[in-house]
Formats: structure tokens, C-alpha cells, sequence
């Protein structure tokens, strides 16, 4: 039987490597219905990941893909963009590979403005390399690595990421679907850099560590927690406490930031008109 979104993901490569209950599979929907709604060319896409269980996505996604090296998705995306300025280039990575690996990187393209979309899968650990603590693991978390609890306080992701600059920021769970398809496609017609934080379930390796083995258990737990907040102010100073989040604590969700400024490319050519003129 065929599925209306076969025409792009590759088929060939199904089953997935992910594991039950994680809500990779589920994040790779909502890009592939935000990119056939944005009416945006299908050929203009390419995507990009580093390493990790979220790195795997573009492999299965049936557009012009590169999987890099850990950490390294946003250097090549960049060089992407700069090379090609109509292609739409989107980022599926983890939150380990964005912000550990590739710490130095996400905040210098947000700074930066360079027209990307990120989209960062925050499922509190490193997954693939067997549960380790992550910069992303709350304060008590238990992992592979901090088998007391964490006792490392975590990054607030779009916090941080505002704060380097970005012109959009939002997140969400695999719980909110709709609100995070429309943040993708949202994201894909934005000029300058974007970044969705998704909070994701990994039963396999997080959730069992923390009293919640079953995807379904995470999945109340987002329910039950997450509350949708569309009028924190930036400017008060009580963004981050607001947006932090604690073991079995509130998921702060919505879109954070919104707005306009000269992107990367804008800032280049305008030097490039003044050197020009100056020359002559």
C-alpha cells in the first residue's frame, strides 16, 4: 500500500534503526508535511546531520542529504548555504552533536544570522553512544555516566540559542505535532537562522534509567507537564528561569522569538557593493 509521503522518504531504507518508543520517526513526519506545505520546491531542500540517533533522519528522507561528522552539521550546512543561496538548508541533529560536539558552532551561526533552519532533538542523553550525560540532562537525571544523578546544570536551549541571536526560536514535544509542523514550515520561509528544540522520548536508554521504560510513559509525562507560554518576555530577564527545565519538572513550550534582521548573505553583499564603489 502506498503512503501519501512515500514520494519522499526512501523507501528502500525502511524498516528504521530507532528504537520503540523513540519520537525520531515521529519528527521526520512533521518536516517531511511542513516541507510539501510550505510551497516551497522540493529540489530547493537539502538536509544535513552530523552524528547520533537524530543524525540518522536524512537518510531516510528522499531529498539531496549529507551526513558529516559528529558535530560538524551547521560548518557544512553553512558552507552549503554560502555556496548556493537558494537552496533551503535544515538540520536534523541531536542535542549532544549541537550542543556539546558541536557547541562552538550553533552559536556562532546564530550570531551571525546565517539562514538555516535547526532542528534539535533534546532527548536529555547521548542515545546512540550508550546513555552517557548529556549538556542537556536535568540536574538529577540518571544516565550511564551519572548513575547518582546528574549534578551538572544543563543548557536552557532556547535560551541560549536567543541569546546568540537567532531571528526564531521555538519548542515543542512529539506530543504537539500540529504546533511543531507549523514551527517547521514557519521556520522554512523565515530569512536567517531558525531553531526548533524538540523534546523527544528515548525510553531505551533514558526513560528507563528515570522511572519512566515505555515511550507511552514519556508521552503522559509531556501531557501532563508541558504547558504552551506565548507572552514571555525577553526582555525581563525571567526568560530562562521560565524555559529551564527540571527532572519531571514543566516543559515551558511555544514560539519564543520571532523577528527580522540582515541575514549572513545580506551583511556580505552589502560590504561587497561598498568595497565595489570604494575601488572605482
Amino acid at each position: 500500500m502506498n503512503h501519501p509521503m512515500d514520494h519522499l522518504l526512501r523507501t528502500d531504507r525502511l524498516p528504521h534503526i530507532w528504537c520503540p518508543g523513540c519520537g525520531i520517526g515521529t519528527i521526520v513526519s512533521c518536516c517531511i508535511r511542513a516541507i510539501e506545505e510550505s510551497g516551497i520546491p522540493e529540489e530547493q531542500f537539502v538536509t544535513v546531520s552530523g552524528i547520533g540517533c537524530t543524525s540518522r533522519a536524512p537518510g531516510y528522507i528522499n531529498l539531496d542529504s549529507f551526513h558529516t561528522t559528529h558535530g560538524r552539521a551547521i560548518p557544512f550546512a553553512t558552507g552549503l548555504k554560502l555556496a548556493n543561496s537558494r537552496l533551503k538548508v535544515f538540520i536534523l541533529a541531536g542535542d549532544g552533536d549541537l550542543f556539546a560536539i558541536g557547541g562552538n558552532h550553533i552559536i556562532h551561526a546564530a550570531r551571525r544570522n546565517v539562514e538555516l533552519v535547526v532542528i534539535c532533538v533534546n532527548n536529555f542523553i547521548y542515545g546512540m553512544t550508550g546513555g552517557q550525560v548529556a549538556p542537556t540532562t536535568p540536574v538529577g537525571g540518571i544516565t550511564s555516566t551519572s548513575p547518582y544523578g546528574n549534578f551538572e546544570h544543563p543548557f536552557n536551549l532556547v535560551y541560549l540559542t536567543a541569546a546568540a541571536g537567532a531571528v526564531y526560536v521555538a519548542r515543542w514535544t512529539t506530543l504537539h505535532v500540529h504546533q511543531l509542523k507549523r514551527a517547521i514550515g514557519e521556520a522554512f520561509n523565515k530569512r536567517g537562522f531558525s531553531f526548533i528544540e524538540v523534546i523527544s522520548p528515548c525510553p531505551t536508554e533514558y526513560g528507563r534509567k528515570n522511572r519512566k521504560a515505555r515511550g507511552i510513559d514519556i508521552m503522559k509525562y509531556f501531557k501532563e507537564k508541558s504547558v504552551i507560554k506565548r507572552d514571555i518576555d525577553l526582555s525581563t530577564g525571567s526568560f530562562g528561569k521560565l524555559t529551564d527545565i527540571k527532572l519531571d519538572g514543566e516543559i515551558v513550550c511555544g514560539k519564543f522569538v520571532d523577528i527580522e534582521r540582515p541575514t549572513y548573505l545580506d551583511k556580505l553583499e552589502e560590504l561587497k557593493t561598498v568595497v565595489s564603489i570604494s575601488l572605482k
